[in-house]
């Protein structure tokens, strides 16, 4: 581990509130999935040469998942030994307050941690890179228990393994299985036993992190498979609808490949994945057991860094290739493309306080972007130095800070006006 402080920059770190977030779920992509970070007074221009830099953390762990920042700690999961995913703590100043291994990692390609942790009162919740699902102490670092979850229920991993983030629903947490047996199992938080199944319509699990939205008043778990989107009542695991969306693949390669977090808004789910797949719009019906496509658009197939909603228009990056792409923004309503521009290549993108944050993810660069259905109104740019590999981690903002792990470095950036 390598801590690196800057003046008062450690100082201001340490003033995050040591109650921050220990009321709430803190989890992957922010505010309910949607990459939206419910953060306020901004800066809506960077310094020439970047934000202030207030923390670096190295050896962390390979990995391409995010931190969370709750209760005065840094959670963050890591490839540390050998064939094990880790989940570390540290303190806001970057020292290292328990470390622990809680299950096997995926060994083909692209290894490394991809599971952002999940926490909530004081409890973090977690699934390993072969599907084993976890519940630890965030003051501790204990395994309160521990769940072979594909192996238990017969799960089917896709080609590059698990990269799951565990949902909360009440007194539950629910992972997709995938495979020929079921589709979804909910688990108690308190204890790991199983509540319930959601039976399967067949196929292996995507990499695809389920959502919990409101519709008509009714609550629905969105989940996707390598061949279905599909609606799950969490109060009983009631399959109440599929949609197959593998026959919008016609390529091969990458097929069955669902990679980002479905959107939900005004009756609507939007879901998109990379491979020339289309991204498609569906429409929910009154009685919530049926959906039909309401458009295609075959610019916005975002690979894997996710995309955001904000007044009325989607945006996030395309797939060209594995190694290219560039930034879109799409009209939620009608699907038709509104822009698409070169910038670097394709990456992750987020939202907070009216501003756009891209990180792309061959060089590192970041850009702050006033979002637009003009063109790409890029603000100011600076570029992560380090760490190595791809730039795949979501950035995250917490309390005025902005992190970014690259590969086995957490660095820590001052973002408040």
């Amino acid at each position: 581990m390598f801590k690196m402080k800057f003046g008062s920059a450690v100082a201001l770190l340490v003033c995050i509130s040591t109650t921050l977030f220990s009321q709430e779920i803190v989890e992957f992509r922010g505010i309910g999935r949607t990459g939206h970070y419910n953060e306020t007074g901004l800066l809506k221009k960077w310094p020439e040469s970047g934000p202030q830099v207030l923390l670096k953390i190295k050896g962390i762990g390979k990995g391409y998942s995010q931190p969370v920042v709750a209760d005065g700690k840094i959670f963050v999961t890591g490839l540390k030994k050998d064939t094990i995913d880790v989940l570390s703590a540290y303190d806001l100043t970057g020292q290292l307050i328990w470390e622990t291994p809680y299950g096997r990692s995926w060994i083909r390609s692209y290894p490394d941690s991809r599971c952002t942790p999940t926490y909530e009162n004081g409890r973090l919740y977690v699934s390993s890179g072969n599907g084993q699902v976890g519940c630890i102490d965030a003051q501790t670092g204990k395994i309160i228990w521990l769940v072979d979850a594909i192996g238990k229920y017969e799960g089917q991993l896709h080609g590059f393994g698990e990269a799951e983030s565990l949902l909360i629903i009440d007194e539950m947490i629910v992972y997709t299985t995938g495979g020929e047996k079921n589709t979804m199992v909910a688990l108690k938080k308190s204890d790991g036993t199983e509540i319930w199944k959601a039976k399967s319509l067949g196929g292996a699990k995507a990499y695809a992190s389920p959502v919990l939205v409101n519709h008509q008043g009714e609550q629905i778990i969105l989940a996707q498979t390598a061949e279905n989107l599909t609606g799950i009542n969490p109060k009983n695991g009631e399959l109440l609808w599929g949609y197959n969306l593998v026959q919008f693949q016609e390529r091969r390669h990458g097929k069955g490949e669902q990679t980002n977090p479905a959107l939900y808004h005004n009756r609507e789910v939007f879901v998109t994945s990379g491979y020339d797949h289309p991204a498609t719009m569906f429409s929910i019906d009154e009685n919530n057991r049926s959906v039909e496509l309401k458009w295609k658009n075959p610019t916005l197939n975002t690979h894997h860094g996710g995309v955001v909603l904000v007044d009325g228009k989607l945006y996030g990056s395309n797939w060209q290739h594995n190694s290219l792409g560039r930034w879109v923004c799409v009209d939620w309503d009608t699907g038709e493309t509104k822009w698409e521009e070169e910038w670097n290549t394709k990456g992750s993108i987020i939202f907070a306080d009216g501003m756009l944050y891209l990180y792309e993810e061959k060089s590192g660069n970041v850009a702050l972007v006033k979002p637009s259905p003009e063109n790409l109104k890029i603000v100011s740019t600076f570029k992560v130095e380090e760490g190595e590999g791809p730039h795949w981690a979501h950035p995250t903002i917490y309390d005025g800070k902005l992190f970014i792990r690259h590969g086995e470095v957490l660095m820590v950036y001052h973002i408040k006006a």
